[in-house]
């Protein structure tokens, strides 16, 4: 594949009657500046047009010079619109990674440049790592100097909250819904406290239909349509990995919120994927980086500057370990049989992006797990910590405690080998909590899993209870809204 030495953002436009919102970028390319072209090449050109369809209608905004008069509305969608575009971006860059970047739409200031520079970085660390590609000041964002920073006023009455939390109304709540337990969690939770809670994903899947009509909760989907020259490129050799995703879906559930009127966009981002799997050229590598508190800090300041002060953004979760959180989702057994974290079953087949449908998993009801993979044995060691052993067999469709061949997962999982596998998985520490309170139920021995965590992890445990004590104990680091902090802080 030949190479480019520019990668660029070309427009975004919308539709104000259907939603449809348009990315465009291009490699090399010559497109005018506010002009939407189509098609795959022209001459050394190639250009990717990313689309999107909106639940709500946009409203109709000026283009080009307009902008000074725009509303408090009309420029809290145009500069959410603009963070979408630049974060969009990074599925198309990565594949030739072109030294120089160019932006033909709003210019950036010198800090808002050094956000999009951070969030790439750290982004694509994973991707780096596995290309084997040195990324040391690499990325750089074009800025003016002299641009000063803009910040859109609030939509509504209500700011942004301090870091003390304060000033959060926190009535309609969106919750971004993966189909696993700890989103689940997290809407059950502040439906409880009696806020008004509706689900939100990106693409249609029959995991999370059945799940949603369970819950009993509105949803609203966007649908989204990446490039298909990226898929071309890819054929042809183009580079490919791992992208930040939950920093795109936050800012696009931000755009949602500011359309639908919510209050607050809740993410159910763990403690646990803070910490990284690796280092590489003195960085560490963290596959979960755009789920970790150092991304949601970085992302609450951009938002509440240049987008609309009066959202609050923010996980739920992230005084909670995987394990805790586990522990209040066997609350709602009725959930168990409907969610899966496995990764086989979002994995898109083919050019038409059919998801896996129902039943055609290798395990559990309705093949909703593997069963081979490093979140499948995460999630059963979590599971097997609280929860009868017929009941998750009949979950997973196997026992994974009884398969030998997952033992080097385990070990990875543990510590002990390697390191943390490149999943959403959580720490050493959690895992061998989970094993300890599984083998406290006494259901587990005799498996060759089990045989082997007494065998070689149990010995070394200097306080096997501190170290389920400190698993569960929440922490205190996090931007929990005082508003919110009742409900994870009282929680029995």
């Amino acid at each position: 594949m030949k190479p480019y030495s520019s990668f660029i953002f070309d427009s975004f436009s919308h539709n104000a009657e259907t939603g449809t919102i348009a990315l465009a970028y291009s490699l090399d390319g010559s497109t005018p500046k506010g002009t939407l072209r189509v098609g795959l090449t022209t001459g050394d050109e190639i250009r990717f047009v990313e689309t999107l369809t909106l639940p709500f209608a946009l409203p109709p905004l000026p283009s080009g010079e307009g902008l000074p008069a725009l509303s408090a509305v009309e420029g809290g969608v145009r500069e959410a619109l603009h963070a979408l575009h630049l974060i969009g971006g990074i599925s198309y860059y990565k594949t030739c990674l072109p030294k120089k970047i160019a932006i033909r739409t709003t210019p950036l200031s010198p800090a808002q440049a050094a956000f999009w520079n951070t969030m790439y970085e750290e982004g694509l660390g994973e991707f780096f790592y596995k290309n084997k590609i040195d990324f040391r000041n690499f990325i750089h964002f074009p800025s003016e100097p002299g641009l000063a920073t803009r910040s859109t006023p609030p939509l509504r009455a209500c700011p942004e909250p301090d870091e003390g939390g304060e000033g959060v109304r926190g009535e309609r709540v969106l919750v971004p819904i993966g189909g696993g337990k700890d989103s689940v969690v997290t809407a059950e939770l502040l439906r409880s406290a009696g806020f008004d809670v509706t689900l939100f994903r990106v693409g249609q899947h029959p995991v999370i239909d059945r799940l949603a009509e369970a819950m009993g909760l509105p949803l609203l989907t966007v649908k989204r349509s990446l490039s298909p020259n990226l898929f071309k490129l890819n054929a042809e050799g183009a580079l490919n990995g791992h992208v930040p995703i939950t920093g795109y879906l936050s800012i696009l559930a931000v755009v949602t919120a500011i359309l639908g009127d919510f209050d607050a966009v809740v993410m159910s981002n763990e403690r646990s994927a803070s910490v990284g799997n690796t280092a590489y050229l003195g960085k560490e590598i963290n596959h979960q980086w755009s789920k970790g508190l150092a991304c949601e800090r970085m992302l609450r300041e951009y938002l509440s500057t240049y987008i609309d002060g009066s959202i609050a953004y923010f996980s739920l979760l992230r005084p909670w370990s995987e394990l805790r959180i586990t522990q209040e989702f066997i609350k709602y057994p009725q959930y168990l049989p409907l969610t899966t974290s496995c990764n086989t079953n979002w994995k898109i087949l083919g050019k038409s992006g059919s998801p896996l449908p129902l039943g055609e998993g290798r395990g559990g009801e309705g093949g909703l797990w593997c069963g081979t993979c490093p979140k499948c044995a995460f999630v059963f060691a979590l599971y097997a910590a609280f929860l009868p052993r017929q009941t998750l067999i009949n979950t997973f469709g196997n026992d994974l405690f009884s398969d030998p061949s997952l033992l080097p997962l385990y070990k990875q999982l543990l510590g002990v080998e390697g390191f943390k596998p490149f999943e959403c998985v959580g720490t050493p520490e959690e895992t061998a909590a989970a094993f300890l309170l599984a083998h406290k139920r006494g259901e587990w021995e005799g498996t060759p899993v089990m045989e082997y965590f007494q065998q070689y992890i149990m010995p070394v445990l200097k306080d096997p209870d501190g170290v389920i004590t400190a698993a569960l104990h929440p922490s205190p680091d996090h931007l929990i809204p005082s508003l919110f902090q009742d409900i994870i802080h009282h929680t029995p």
